[in-house]
């Protein structure tokens, strides 16, 4: 399994963790059953984390009309309003809740060129409530498409993500094999997309990120 380099330091400490565990286990606990009550509990906690900073291998066809999945999720709203922070005017909000169990890369949903990017500090609610898009820590990007229109995708942080981290800048050159950044533990991704997208998804839905369109422009 191919790990991300979000999580180099994360598991580099966990694994740290795990076998200074074992060792006071080994040495000073006598009771089988709490020496393997603790280290199943961690065992546990340790695949877990591997889990979450594991890095996929995936076959990702170009696509410039398509709007790839940014991420691997549920959708969990899909909605008319207006993007306020860039755009300022009214767009189809797609938004995918991604859960702890999933994998937290999240890609370039369309060829183009970044025109905008700015972080917002903010508040940790549950990624799946509305009032997380407008309060929660988030990164907001804007990508510019061939036929001159922008598409904004917001990374907001959930309950358990503190940290949103970004690999493109301003200016760059992106298509859908880009990795815009990585979503620490639970969060969610909201798309803001053309009023005449043909939406190719539905609430509850399941998608993957780089596999599954959205939508078509």
């Amino acid at each position: 399994m191919k790990f991300h380099k979000a999580g180099t330091t994360t598991i580099y400490y966990a694994t740290a963790i795990f076998a200074g565990l074992i060792l006071i286990l080994w040495f000073f606990i006598t009771d089988n059953y709490i020496k393997f009550g603790i280290l199943g509990a961690y065992t546990l906690i340790y695949y877990l984390i591997i889990q979450f900073f594991r890095c996929p291998q995936r076959s990702i066809d170009l696509n410039e009309k398509a709007i790839l999945s940014p991420a691997d999720g549920k959708i969990c709203e899909i909605k008319e309003t207006v993007e306020s922070e860039y755009l300022k005017t009214k767009c189809l909000q797609v938004s995918i809740f991604m859960s702890p169990t999933n994998v937290h890369i999240n890609w370039i949903p369309i060829p183009g060129v970044i025109t905008y990017m700015k972080h917002k500090d903010g508040e940790f609610y549950a990624a799946f409530k509305d009032k997380s898009a407008e309060e929660n820590e988030r990164t907001t990007t804007a990508v510019k498409i061939k036929d001159g229109r922008e598409i904004v995708m917001s990374q907001v942080a959930g309950a358990m993500a503190r940290r949103i981290i970004n690999y493109v800048e301003v200016g760059d050159k992106v298509d859908q094999t880009t990795e815009l950044g990585f979503i620490r533990f639970g969060s969610r991704v909201d798309l803001y997309l053309p009023l005449d997208t043909k939406l190719l998804v539905k609430i509850n839905d399941k998608v993957k990120g780089t596999q599954t369109i959205i939508g078509e422009i």
